[in-house]
């Protein structure tokens, strides 16, 4: 490879003391030695910005920024992102409470070295005890965006994963900006979708990533409150036509419309709070829907007759609730 690339890592933290050396210590440990590291400070109240600047003290690739302000997630991400310099050839996002496998870095830009039409590089991820990001048959190493993009709007598979997933050429980050839409939850994955119009996806057949799941992350809220289901509806009206036939976008879009009111039927069952409900009606009002209530009950009536005549998925899902209502 010659002179190795250049990679900026940022990582944007909120009182994240309690996981952030882990994350640093990652960093430290890549078997790929050109990188720089910009923590990015968004005016945390513990001592997050103390253990950073310790690490800036020892390792001279290391800086710290503070934001003058504190920002919204989305605002910190992109402030991170724009530390990416010029001399950079790619950037890596790790997020504060996850870490890197060793050999991410060296793995990642090697395959984006060897294939310049590549544009984004992801790769297995370990999801707290699961590893996910699968289901690209071996070895795709290299698949056009075209392909990756109508798959995932098509059902699958989702490989993509969040920011920490994922290796970036530094030209993209820095001819966007915001980099990250910050009107929208899941703006990693429709940068995805932007950026792979005119590029390729890479893809390490490894395990690179660690993505930690705790009450006060993105990816638990995620879980939490079902925000892949506007998601979809969302992203399929943005990219659709991009990059679907005008046929199987419509199909598409109704069968999104489907499995969205049978998921809110089954969280009906489950004994949703109100903020669950909430969320839900501003989400399809933004998308130019109205929650259809007779449909949503319609719907649960279904989910009932369905649990009654399978008595074991009946008990675990009363289960659930109950262990929902005690915490």
């Amino acid at each position: 490879m010659g002179r190795e690339a250049l990679v900026t890592v940022v990582t944007p933290v909120y009182n994240g003391e309690r996981y952030l050396a882990e994350c640093i210590e990652s960093v430290l440990a890549q078997t790929y030695a050109n990188w720089e590291y910009v923590i990015v400070n968004n005016c945390s109240t513990d001592l997050s910005a103390e253990v950073a600047r310790r690490y800036a003290q020892k390792d001279s690739r290391i800086r710290v920024v503070d934001t003058e302000r504190f920002l919204d997630v989305m605002g910190s991400q992109n402030t991170a992102f724009r530390q990416v310099g010029a001399a950079s050839s790619y950037c890596k996002m790790v997020h504060a409470d996850d870490w890197l496998f060793p050999d991410c870095l060296r793995q990642m830009v090697e395959l984006a070295e060897a294939h310049p039409s590549v544009g984004i590089v992801g790769s297995y991820r370990l999801d707290d005890v699961e590893v996910n990001c699968d289901g690209l048959p071996y070895p795709s190493t290299v698949v056009p965006g075209r392909q990756i993009c109508r798959a995932t709007l098509l059902g699958g598979p989702h490989v993509f994963g969040t920011a920490t997933t994922l290796l970036f050429r530094a030209d993209d980050v820095r001819r966007r900006d915001p980099f990250f839409d910050p009107t929208n939850f899941h703006a990693d994955e429709a940068a995805c979708f932007e950026i792979l119009r005119e590029s390729d996806f890479g893809f390490v057949h490894q395990v690179l990533s660690f993505t930690r799941r705790h009450a006060e992350t993105q990816t638990t809220f995620t879980e939490v409150m079902k925000t892949y289901l506007p998601k979809r509806l969302r992203h399929l009206q943005q990219y659709g036509p991009w990059y679907l036939e005008s046929g199987e976008y419509g199909q598409r879009l109704k069968y999104e419309q489907e499995e969205y009111y049978r998921s809110l039927s089954n969280s009906l069952l489950q004994g949703r709070r109100l903020d669950f409900w909430v969320y839900h009606r501003q989400q399809l009002k933004s998308l130019g829907y109205t929650l259809s209530w007779p449909r949503l009950i319609g719907g649960f009536i279904l989910e009932v007759r369905y649990a009654l005549v399978r008595p074991i998925r009946a008990l675990r899902m009363v289960a659930k609730v109950l262990g929902r209502r005690r915490r």
